[in-house]
């Protein structure tokens, strides 16, 4: 999920607010229990090494037969079942306590122990890449569990042809963790560590960010200039990192043979070229429609234009109070009004404490889900009470949705790309926010639309300026290194790209707020995917809902969500009628929120 105003405001106590439970799996990070896991995790991998040895699983190794096939597949996924719930125990305490001096070590150790894992891949990827059709075709035949990770072989194979020569396919590997990981290590240390002077407090830049949503437009200016002159302090270690991912991306890039920049990215999140053209195509010639949105905005808070500190200003009034407590409740009831296997998800992962909602510091900004044991998962948050911060809620309870839905297949086949792996998500969150619009009147509906386009602005409108900006940065650093000032200006070129006149003032340091840049390459336009592909299903579920035949879609959603990591989103669109190449799907999901600005923009003309 994209952190989009959804840090703490201080209305409510961290410490009212649960936290994710972990001993479920091990008491703790120095369990014994624990420790005989990390040590079998070590065996298995060694044993896995020792295998694809044995097999001579490599590029010019044995020829792929179906018996070799399936004991290097099951092999993989069992060291794969067993390696996640360890990294994603460890994750829980890193993420939430960035000076948690016991959870740096282990996150370290377990970074060294999964290393070979990252070579084993590449090796498995280019012996896969040995199949021509006629051989893929016959494997397909003669073996079930390669017809059950069809969609895997197939991107092997793809894959295989950017691959560089073993030996540094294997380097690269090695040396990711002390290379572009080790530069994403140290920007998630230091910003989850930042702080500000707010009038006369030191604040989390967190806190900072969360003051964008007070009232008060001094408030939220004087928390916009605090932010500013926080990441400023720190713009150098930001810029180092920033220039050390994207230089380590680029170079590995062009020896593997890609045509630009974005087009590793279009591997990783499972598109090609002409399903992005045809989206990105539609969002520019959204932004009119979202530069209107931003100028009744601007009216309604009595400006002649927004200033950056304005995006996330409330406007309306909410009859809700929106603590966490109420959140959940609501979000089970409306979850339960879609379906009751929904609804019950919710109540399970309430009760079982799967949600870690307050905001303290050190704690990891924004939220995120991810995979726990057994088709459970684990959601980080930080609540504000806010209707925007309840949809936050919704959204990775999706997630989560999507993860069970997924439990079902080995962990090769739970493989699922981003543009993909936002579906649930952005339905979920869909669903809640309507049912919000569907009772609201006068200045609470104002509120409540206003919260949806404050979101669809950011994953639209925003997210393009993040792909242009990275772009961009890509296409300068194979020159050498940029600095902070280069990436200020590049950040506020993007920004006017996308917002043209509607914005006075931008925000330069936007490159060293997102994680996404740090991380993979492109981590921005499978957001926008995900929204418009999301709201594209829910306008079908609307349409089968008049007619009666909401179970028949509820279960043909449930089976897409199952096979996200078994074939590609344009398979998976085409199940439900969509072609992703043509500009009418895109247009259409658009249209949706074009229609939100139009009431938007009427009630606030209204008011």
């Amino acid at each position: 999920m994209i952190p989009v105003n959804t840090d703490p405001a201080g209305a409510t106590a961290a410490a009212d607010m649960p936290r994710w439970r972990t001993d479920d799996l091990y008491a703790g990070l120095a369990d014994p229990r624990f420790e005989a896991d990390l040590s079998a995790l070590r065996a298995e991998i060694q044993g896995l090494e020792q295998l694809f040895d044995e097999l001579d699983v490599r590029k010019d190794g044995t020829v792929v037969m179906p018996e070799t096939l399936e004991r290097v597949l099951g092999a993989m996924n069992a060291v794969a079942e067993r390696t996640g719930p360890l990294g994603s125990f460890i994750n829980a305490f890193f993420t939430t306590d960035s000076r948690d001096a016991l959870a740096q070590t282990r996150m370290a150790a377990f970074t060294t122990l999964t290393l070979p894992l990252g070579p084993l891949r590449s090796r498995l990827t280019a012996w896969l890449g040995r199949l021509d059709d006629e051989a893929l075709a016959g494997l397909l035949a003669d073996s079930g569990v390669a017809c059950d990770h069809e969609r895997f072989l197939r991107r092997a194979v793809e894959l295989a042809r950017h691959q560089m020569s073993p030996p540094e396919e294997d380097l690269a590997a090695r040396l990711r963790p002390s290379g572009a990981g080790g530069w994403a290590k140290l920007h998630g240390n230091v910003s989850s560590q930042l702080k500000g002077d707010f009038r006369g407090e030191r604040l989390p830049v967190t806190a900072l960010r969360a003051l964008s949503s007070d009232p008060d437009e001094a408030v939220r200016r004087d928390a916009h200039e605090a932010e500013l002159a926080a990441w400023q302090s720190s713009e150098v270690v930001f810029a180092a990192a920033l220039n050390g991912v994207k230089g380590e991306e680029g170079t590995l890039a062009r020896r593997r043979g890609f045509a630009d920049a974005v087009a590793p990215s279009l591997l990783t999140h499972g598109i090609d070229r002409a399903t992005l053209d045809a989206m990105q195509a539609a969002v520019v010639r959204s932004f009119p429609d979202f530069r209107r949105y931003f100028a009744a905005k601007a009216r309604a808070l009595g400006k002649a234009k927004l200033d950056w500190w304005d995006l996330f200003a409330p406007v309306g009034e909410s009859r809700t109070e929106w603590t966490y407590a109420a959140g959940t409740g609501f979000v089970e009831r409306q979850f339960r009004g879609y379906s009751a296997p929904l609804g019950a998800f919710a109540a399970q992962a309430f009760a079982g404490d799967w949600v870690d909602a307050g905001p303290r510091e050190g704690k990891r900004s924004g939220a995120f889900c991810m995979r726990w044991a057994q088709g459970h998962s684990r959601i980080l948050m930080n609540h504000a009470p806010s209707l925007d911060s309840v949809s936050t809620l919704a959204h990775e309870l999706g997630h989560g949705y999507h993860n069970a839905r997924l439990a079902v297949h080995p962990p090769l086949q739970r493989e699922t790309p981003m543009t993909l792996a936002e579906t649930a998500s952005i339905f979920c969150e869909t669903v809640v926010q309507n049912a919000a619009l569907a009772t609201a009147t006068g200045a609470e509906r104002l509120y409540v639309l206003e919260t949806q386009l404050m979101g669809h602005a950011q994953v639209v409108v925003d997210i393009h300026s993040r792909f242009l900006f990275e772009r961009a940065v890509f296409e300068r650093r194979e020159a050498g290194d940029l600095g902070a000032q280069d990436l200020n200006d590049l950040m506020t070129w993007a920004q006017r790209e996308t917002y043209g006149d509607a914005l006075a003032t931008l925000h330069p340091h936007m490159w060293a707020v997102k994680p996404h840049y740090y991380s993979l390459g492109f981590y921005n336009y499978p957001y926008t995917f995900g929204l418009l592909f999301g709201l594209g299903l829910y306008a079908q579920y609307e349409a089968a809902r008049e007619t009666g035949a909401e179970a028949e879609f509820q279960a043909r959603y449930d089976e897409l969500l199952a096979s996200t990591g078994r074939a590609d989103p344009l398979t998976l669109a085409a199940r439900f009628g969509i072609d992703l190449h043509t500009p009418d799907f895109w247009e259409g999901s658009l249209d949706v929120i074009r229609r939100q600005i139009g009431a938007y923009v009427e009630a606030v003309g209204a008011g």
